[in-house]
């Protein structure tokens, strides 16, 4: 079941609910009773191997090999 974190507007606590995704938007009250809480943006953690990036294209510097390029064989 997701976790929702929320803030309470009257006394700053931060607090998290694990409620159905249904109920995502429904209004919580905060642990010391206040109603005045707001849901707060969470960032989704998603697990698996971080792909890696693909290499830098080459820049075009004709030539085709051996030193520098090429340019120094000639």
């Amino acid at each position: 079941m997701p976790r929702y974190e929320f803030r309470c507007r009257t006394c700053g606590d931060t607090f998290e609910l694990s409620r159905p995704m249904a109920e995502s938007s429904a209004p919580a009250a905060c642990p010391a009773g206040h109603d005045d809480t707001v849901k707060l943006l969470s960032t989704v953690s998603v697990g698996g191997a971080a792909s890696a990036a693909a290499p830098a294209p080459r820049p075009d510097g004709g030539g085709g090999g051996g030193c520098c390029g090429g340019g120094c064989c000639g």
